[in-house]
C-alpha cells in the first residue's frame, strides 16, 4: 500500500495494530478522521490518552475501573455473597448486558493453558481464594467458557476450595462446548446463569 503522506502511513499502521482491523479498514478510518473537523480528531485522541492513563484495575475483582474499587463491587445493593467467576473483562460486560445477575464478579484474566504457558500463578486465583477465606462468599458461579482449558481451570479452583464451605456452580450448558461467553446471545447467557448447576469435583 503506497502512501503519499508519512503521517497518514503512521496513523494507518497505528489503527492496523488493533485486533480485527486490516490495512484497508485502517485507511478508511484515518481518511474519515482527516475529513472531519480538527476538533473531532483531537477529542478522539484525547479520549484514548485519558482512558489509558486513568484506567485502573479493581483491587477486589480485577475488573476495569475508574477508581480503586469498581462500581459493581462498590454497589451495596448487589449480592456480595455470590461471586461470578469469569475469564475476562469482556465476559463481565456480556453478563451485565443480560440483566439477570445481581451478584459480584471475579476476573481471572484467562484460563489455565499449559500449551500456551499459562499456569495458575499467572491468573487471579489466589485473590479469589482469599475472598472466599474472608468468609462473605457463599457461592461461586463458574461462568467460564466450556472448553478443555475452562474445565481444567474450574477443576483446579474447586480443588483449592475443597476445605471451604462455599457452593461451586457452573453455568448451564446453554453455551455449547467450545464456545466463548462473549459471543453468546444475551438470552442464552442469561438463562445459563439463572439455570446454573452444582459443580462436582471428579476424582
Amino acid at each position: 500500500m503506497n502512501f503519499s503522506s508519512k503521517l497518514i502511513e503512521e496513523a494507518v499502521n497505528a489503527f492496523a495494530s488493533l485486533p480485527g482491523i486490516g490495512k484497508k479498514t485502517a485507511l478508511r478510518l484515518v481518511l474519515h478522521l482527516v475529513g472531519q473537523e480538527e476538533e473531532i480528531s483531537e477529542n478522539f485522541a484525547n479520549a484514548l490518552v485519558k482512558m489509558r492513563k486513568g484506567i485502573k484495575e479493581c483491587r477486589i475483582c480485577h475488573n476495569i475501573s475508574d477508581d480503586d474499587i469498581c462500581q459493581v463491587c462498590a454497589n451495596k445493593s448487589r449480592d456480595h455473597s455470590t461471586v461470578c467467576v469469569v475469564e475476562s473483562i469482556r465476559d463481565v460486560m456480556a453478563i451485565e448486558d443480560t440483566g439477570q445477575f445481581r451478584g459480584v464478579y471475579h476476573v481471572l484474566g484467562g484460563v489455565i493453558s499449559p500449551i500456551e504457558g499459562v499456569g495458575p500463578a499467572d491468573l487471579n486465583i489466589n485473590s479469589l481464594v482469599h475472598r472466599v477465606q474472608a468468609g462473605e462468599v457463599k457461592e461461586l458461579i463458574m461462568a467460564i467458557s466450556p472448553t478443555i482449558e475452562g474445565d481444567t481451570t474450574i477443576f483446579f479452583i474447586s480443588k483449592q476450595l475443597a476445605d471451604h464451605e462455599v457452593k461451586v456452580s457452573t453455568i448451564a450448558r446453554g453455551i455449547s462446548f467450545g464456545g466463548e461467553l462473549e459471543y453468546a446471545d444475551e438470552l442464552t447467557l442469561g438463562r445459563s446463569i439463572v439455570s446454573r448447576i452444582p459443580y462436582r469435583v471428579r476424582e
